[in-house]
């Protein structure tokens, strides 16, 4: 028998303090896209109409800026519980780099730098010399959900998509730095990629940013080059990057080719100012900030999302209703999901997985039966192991529309 809680908002708060808008980002997309036939920008009310902007290797994702190219995958496409290449979300800050992979992998060296006794300079094949491990990890872009907020943040407006779990196979990071002997005077770690400038300014870095220490040894940051079993694909950081699960995908650097260790908190470009930085307070929407009061964004939010089935699905009275999807909670794991079909006022426990690894997301999934014919919303809402739950609407306002993990909608019409 279905568990039943009862909500902690009203569905006239959902509407009175923005979820409107993520409302319709859930159920009736209206986003500018880039044709990439034409090079236009054009919107569409219809989700389903951007599948066709496509990305070479790529299913189901909708581009949102082509310079530097970033798109996120439309929820239905990640029914998978393991995320595909071919489906997993693309966010760059510069240029993706031009590789001939033979020789790039030969060539390709690794600098470890900075805090250290042993600095090192290592290639692939020694690389790999260190203990192998493959985890399934997940990442997620911290401005996913960026469109749900009023006023809207700078930057992409992702709704959902910018999120992805998938098989990766490379050697701690962790091992690799206690290698090079870490000085007392370790604080933060630096990476380094070789994407280019939008501005093809070979002097000018377009993103480097890093973690504290205890994150960069924990055993779940890996510096990979396999993803599904499969060398990098190009757009994912071929032939190196960092995985550091949990935290801002910002911080999984790709195309890696220097890790500096600092004696202070890393400020390389994207890690000052109020990038990938919340402030240290509530503010109310459309406050001016400044800079000394934010904060580094770390640990992401608990979450949830509907995969299956798609939104604005027709079905049948009578028969039961398979409805699942995938929840993660940063650093932490994802203790309860919940879906309510009566906008809130009566919530019913779902099944959920424990996760294959640490930092993987869970999968979720329950049968809901329609008692009458009509117009329904699925809400799903996950609690994580600290007892922290999504909020009904979208959470706190900051100026570049990070951390946004309200409630992911969907529609059903019962026929």
């Amino acid at each position: 028998m279905s568990k039943r809680i009862k909500p902690n908002a009203s569905r006239r708060a959902f509407l009175k303090y923005g979820g409107l808008t993520i409302l319709t980002a859930a159920i009736d997309v209206t986003l500018p896209a880039l044709n990439p036939l034409t090079s236009e920008w054009v919107t569409s009310a219809n989700a389903d109409s951007l599948d066709k902007f496509s990305i070479p290797g790529k299913n189901g994702l909708r581009v949102l800026n082509n310079r530097p190219l970033n798109a996120e995958t439309l929820p239905h496409f990640l029914d998978d519980k393991i995320t595909p290449n071919d489906r997993h979300f693309v966010r760059n800050n510069g240029l993706v780099p031009s590789f001939e992979p033979d020789r790039e992998t030969k060539g390709w060296t690794l600098k470890i730098d900075g805090e250290v006794h042993n600095p090192l300079i290592l290639n692939l094949e020694q690389l790999k010399r260190f203990k192998q491990f493959t985890y399934s990890l997940q990442i997620e872009c911290g401005g996913n959900g960026r469109a749900g907020y009023d006023p809207p943040g700078k930057g992409n407006q992702w709704t959902y998509g910018a999120v992805g779990c998938s098989s990766y196979t490379g050697v701690r990071l962790g091992d690799v730095l206690r290698s090079a002997g870490l000085k007392d005077s370790a604080v933060y770690t630096g990476y380094y990629g070789s994407d280019p400038h939008l501005s093809g300014d070979p002097l000018k870095i377009p993103i480097s940013r890093g973690t504290p220490i205890s994150k960069a040894i924990d055993d779940h940051t890996l510096i990979v080059w396999e993803m599904n079993g499969r060398p990098l694909p190009i757009l994912h950081g071929f032939p190196l990057r960092v995985v550091t699960p949990g935290w801002p995908g910002s911080t999984s650097i790709k195309w890696l080719k220097r890790i500096t260790i600092r004696d202070r908190e890393h400020d390389g470009p994207k890690m000052t100012g109020y990038s990938y930085r919340v402030p240290r307070y509530p503010v109310p929407p459309g406050a001016h900030v400044p800079k000394e009061d934010m904060r580094i964004i770390e640990s992401m939010p608990v979450k949830s999302l509907i995969t299956f089935p798609k939104s604005r699905l027709n079905w049948k009275l009578g028969i039961p209703l398979m409805v699942r999807g995938h929840a993660w909670a940063g650093d932490r794991s994802v203790s309860s999901v919940y879906v309510s079909i009566d906008f809130g006022a009566n919530w019913i426990e779902t099944s959920i997985a424990a996760p294959v690894n640490t930092f993987a997301w869970q999968n979720w999934s329950t049968l809901i039966d329609f008692r009458k014919k009509g117009y329904y919303e699925v809400w799903a809402r996950a609690m994580d192991s600290a007892g922290v739950t999504q909020p009904m609407v979208v959470p706190g306002w900051n100026p570049k529309g990070y951390l946004n993990n309200a409630m992911h909608r969907i529609a059903i019409t019962v026929l």
